[in-house]
């Protein structure tokens, strides 16, 4: 059964390598990595690539071109070694949905056996190697493929068994060269590694069991106990009351567990009603403290719109009042004559009262200021002790 919402590049793929020829499906094939490198690690991106491309078969086609003779697959080891990457990492964390016992039965065990038949190659065709040059590049693509062998094994240590007991493994080992016998060994070490990390989580869940079981067991034992003092309980009373009483005793037991019960029902609905209220309650409790915040916020506006409101002038006077203000004035100015002030004077007087004018205003802006953030503090606390009440 084919997926719904197929990724278009792996559809691409999938028709191409049906339509090309045979000696063309390797390099087609390989398109297939840069799908897998720019997608993220781990992502649910990544698992439906996987699932598509091993829907499509193109899991398997890889299968099929490492199978063949590496002679005649264009590119050689390049295409190979790439495959071998493109391979293990498809078939990793891939979930094969209704095929999963051909996956795990047939494919996986068949790769694992490709990859060192693949390595028995590479070794042999080391070893005939006669220029250094050509040697170093059979020994990269050596450890690619170790690599991917590698990474398929840590993806299902189920295989492990089978490379183990595999002859080509075997006979990796018995290599007598000194480059090739250090990366088979290096491989050797982490396939070990992996066996006993394995052996390791077997032994923690088996404990896990084990204790989970021991728990079941002990519960099972007090209830049992608790049941059984309860009889005991219940038979003690009965030998202490009369006979004619032990229905009312009964009765009275039954009422006595009937209140327990909704006791602790209607405790346990009440709690549940006041969880599902307490969200309600919080977003109350918000909109009032912010209703308020607004309310004292207009009413700081409209008190210092009044305070700051522009001067409407004086009412007009009229001729008889002129002239009685200019009156005193006049008196004025006669009792108090003043000496005559130079032009320096009167400037530095002038200067003087602008500096104190000045001062003034600044000392009236900080104390503004500062009840404005006395204000602003005294509403945070408000709207703090609210909350919490």
């Amino acid at each position: 059964m084919k997926p719904t919402g197929t990724d278009p590049r792996i559809l691409s793929i999938a028709a191409e390598v049906a339509k090309s020829p045979e000696q063309n499906v390797p390099v087609i094939l390989l398109k297939l990595k840069e799908i897998i490198n720019i997608t993220p690690l781990g992502s649910s991106e990544l698992k439906k690539i996987k699932q598509d491309i091993y829907c499509y078969d193109l899991i398997q086609y890889c299968l099929l071109v490492l199978s063949q003779d590496y002679s005649r697959i264009q590119g050689g080891w390049t295409t190979i070694s790439q495959l071998t990457q493109i391979l293990s990492h498809c078939c990793v964390d891939l979930e094969p949905g209704e095929d999963a016992e051909e996956f795990y039965n047939e494919l996986l065990p068949s790769a694992a056996e490709n990859f060192l038949v693949l390595g028995r190659q590479l070794q042999t065709c080391f070893i005939n190697a006669a220029k250094a040059e050509e040697k170093d590049e059979l020994l990269h693509f050596f450890q690619i493929v170790t690599d991917s062998l590698f990474w398929l094994l840590g993806g299902h240590v189920e295989l492990i068994q089978n490379v183990l007991q595999s002859d080509h493994f075997l006979h990796l080992l018995q290599a007598d060269n000194v480059q090739i016998g250090s990366a088979v060994m290096m491989m050797l070490q982490n396939i070990l590694q992996i066996n006993r990390s394995k052996r390791s989580k077997m032994l923690l869940e088996i404990n896990r069991q084990k204790e989970e079981e021991d728990l079941k067991l002990q519960l099972q034992l007090q209830r049992q106990r608790a049941m059984r003092l309860s009889r005991e309980l219940q038979l003690s009373m009965l030998e202490i009351v009369h006979p004619g009483q032990v229905e009312k005793h009964y009765r009275e037991m039954e009422e006595k567990s009937a209140l327990i019960i909704q006791k602790h029902w209607r405790g346990y609905r009440e709690r549940k009603n006041f969880h599902q209220q307490r969200q309600s309650l919080i977003e109350y409790k918000a909109a009032v403290t912010l209703q308020r915040a607004a309310l004292k916020f207009l009413a700081k506006c409209r008190k210092k719109k009044k305070l700051f409101a522009p001067w409407r002038g004086l009412q007009e006077l009229t001729d008889a009042r002129r002239v009685e203000l200019k009156k005193q004035v006049d008196d004025y100015v006669r009792r108090h004559l003043g000496s005559p002030m130079s032009d320096v004077v009167s400037r530095e007087l002038h200067a003087q009262a602008q500096e104190r004018l000045q001062h003034y205003f600044m000392g009236r802006a900080l104390e503004e200021r500062a009840q404005q953030h006395r204000e602003a503090l005294m509403a945070q606390i408000s709207t703090n002790v609210e909350q919490l009440m």
